[in-house]
């Protein structure tokens, strides 16, 4: 394996983050000598596990999110119109439902907050027959769908359009600048466009870089063989994704950081209980397992499954995966309160019972789901880490040694958000002038005591 000696920026992580920054520098910025360092396969970590989902509908504060996201999609419809279209994006949208009057009344509200930050404009449909200007989202391609929201208050409304939905819900929240992509194709779209532009993947693992008067100077790199390569730099990436909180240390940097195991889980979908044609679907209401007599008993006396029969939380979701024939359906629920860990463990922490939970789960939101549980299907589960901050917000920017920065904790959203973090990073190790809202994802914020606070009483992060 040949390795440079000397590189502009050496990037640790060939996760789409380091992949995307590495784009960004290379082929947005002419750094001919950039160098990644990874040694495992590209995207194959925590970014190949993934929903593959984007959107720009984001929760408050402030604007911060869905500006970063808006970005993030504008470059997505670059690349895509540039590729034509390799890495499938689609804009199928996210429909948020809810069987709570109440909640249904606050999506109104939360709409409005969103199209006042910058998600779009809100077409309120109040009764069936209003709902007759909505569009349905085309089954592929991104170009000419509505923005914003649609959003149903209307049981008729919602029984017509989306008849395969649980016959009490009785709000629907259909943003639409949100859909999904193949988040391979889109790695490996960027690595081929920054190798093009000069980039090198080295495959090895970074095993210290060298501080010389506060100021990076050299990384090391161990390969395969043992055998240790430096490389001479001034700046240094993090973009190790679940492993950044130790990759920061080795620059003087501690990083707000943690990470969760998140699961999902693969069905193929025989019966056809869910339209193929529909966006990503998120139950927002909390719900209570419906479970035989006899089972509740049984699981009421086993301490470390007596959870599954009490309240679970809100945010079970699912979307139809692959196109044509396929009848694969793609399932998750994020109710590890538990699964948090400092570093990583691999392999992750099993759970034995996650299929069948999501699945009684889905029933709920999809009743045509419960045909499958009386004699469970074959079902598929894999996962990763969500690494994130308390807020849920990403670390972008110098952390650490002078020539050190950080593009990490995107918790489950690296895939959207990469393109336009790594663009606001390339703008900040270049000296260019960033945007105004690449303040709210500095790794400085938490020096200010006002924002710690903020964090405290924060309210959603828009995790799913």
């Amino acid at each position: 394996m040949s390795v440079p000696t000397t590189a502009d920026a050496v990037i640790c992580g060939a996760g789409i983050a380091g992949i995307a920054v590495a784009h960004a520098l290379a082929v947005r910025h002419g750094w001919r000598d950039v160098v990644l360092v990874d040694e495992r396969a590209p995207m194959s970590l925590t970014s190949d596990k993934s929903t593959e989902a984007y959107r720009n509908w984001w929760p408050g504060p402030d604007d911060a999110m869905v500006r970063l996201m808006n970005r993030s999609i504008d470059l997505l419809e670059e690349w895509a119109d540039a590729s034509g279209n390799r890495f499938h994006l689609n804009r199928r949208g996210y429909l948020y439902t809810t069987a709570d009057p109440d909640r249904a009344r606050r999506f109104e509200d939360e709409a409005a907050l969103a199209a006042a930050q910058g998600a779009g404009p809100v077409r309120v449909y109040r009764s069936r027959a209003d709902s007759e200007s909505y569009r349905p989202s085309a089954h592929r391609g991104y170009g000419d769908h509505p923005e914003g929201a649609d959003l149903f208050l209307d049981r008729d409304a919602i029984r017509h359009w989306f008849p395969w939905l649980a016959p009490d819900i009785c709000g629907v929240l259909h943003a639409r600048r949100c859909g999904w992509f193949s988040g391979q194709q889109l790695g490996m779209y960027l690595l081929d466009e920054a190798r093009a532009a000069g980039a090198v993947l080295v495959d090895g693992r970074v095993a210290d870089v060298w501080i010389d008067d506060g100021e990076v100077s050299a990384v090391l790199v161990r390969d395969a063989q043992g055998e240790e390569h430096r490389i001479a730099t001034s700046r240094f990436v993090n973009a190790a994704g679940p492993y950044a909180p130790g990759v920061g240390r080795m620059v003087q940097a501690d990083l707000p950081l943690f990470s969760e195991a998140h699961y999902k889980v693969a069905i193929e979908d025989v019966h056809g209980a869910l339209d193929r044609d529909t966006g990503l679907v998120i139950l927002d209401d909390a719900q209570t397992l419906a479970w035989p007599d006899d089972e509740r008993e049984e699981l009421a006396n086993v301490p470390e499954l007596r959870r599954f029969i009490e309240p679970m939380p809100a945010g079970i979701h699912l979307r139809p995966e692959g196109y044509g024939p396929s009848k694969t359906v793609l399932m998750l629920w994020d109710y590890h309160g538990d699964h948090r860990f400092d570093e990583p463990q691999f392999p992750m922490p099993a759970d034995e019972s996650y299929a069948e939970i999501v699945l009684r789960g889905m029933a709920a939101l999809v009743p045509g789901f419960a045909a499958y549980l009386e004699r469970l299907p074959a079902m598929y589960v894999d996962g990763g880490y969500y690494t994130k901050t308390e807020e849920s917000r990403p670390l972008i920017g110098a952390a650490g040694a002078r020539g050190a920065y950080v593009c990490a904790g995107f918790s489950g959203f690296g895939l959207m958000a990469a393109p336009a973090a790594a663009e606001l990073l390339a703008l900040r190790m270049v000296g260019e002038t960033m945007p105004s809202h690449a303040v709210a994802f500095s790794p400085d914020r938490y020096d200010d005591a006002d924002y710690r606070a903020r964090v405290a009483t924060w309210g959603g992060t828009g995790q799913l």
